[in-house]
């Protein structure tokens, strides 16, 4: 119980490093950073992406446009190829497992878990086939997905 309290407190400082980090890089948000911003994964009202498998419930900010933060979803076994971003993304897995795949290894990424994904650094990702992944989900800049070769 110890540990998993230590893990949270750890999960949440980073979180809240990351969000600091993300409002310094985007002044035109700062309005909008300075409202408290509650809600449930749970009741969050998800919409597909052009990403067939993936869904998102945007919480702040504008993944099309710039720095933001959602609620991400993938399908049981989802399968986003090798790719790379252009900007840096934070992940803090809820529920299911987040796959992960780069030059180093592989990790599942579980419920609590953080990774985080610099910008231009190609990797595999993907869904647990049973469960799926369901994860918050911080950019510092707008979301993409390049395919790598």
């Amino acid at each position: 119980m110890k540990k998993s309290l230590i893990a949270s407190s750890v999960v949440a400082l980073i979180i809240a490093a990351a969000a600091g980090g993300a409002q310094a890089q985007k002044a035109s948000t700062s309005n909008n950073m300075r409202k408290v911003i509650y809600m449930a994964a749970d009741i969050a009202t998800f919409k597909p992406t052009p990403t067939r498998g993936v869904s998102m419930a945007t919480l702040w900010g504008d993944p099309d446009e710039g720095v933001h933060g959602t609620f991400t979803k993938f399908d049981p076994g989802f399968d986003a190829g090798m790719h790379t971003h252009t900007n840096d993304v934070w992940i803090v897995v809820i529920k299911g497992a987040y796959l992960y795949k780069d030059e180093a290894g592989e990790k599942r990424v579980g419920p609590g878990d953080f990774l985080r994904v610099p910008g231009g650094h190609k990797h595999w990702s993907g869904g647990d086939k049973k469960e799926g992944a369901l994860f918050y989900e911080e950019a510092s800049g707008k979301f993409d997905t390049i395919p790598a070769k």
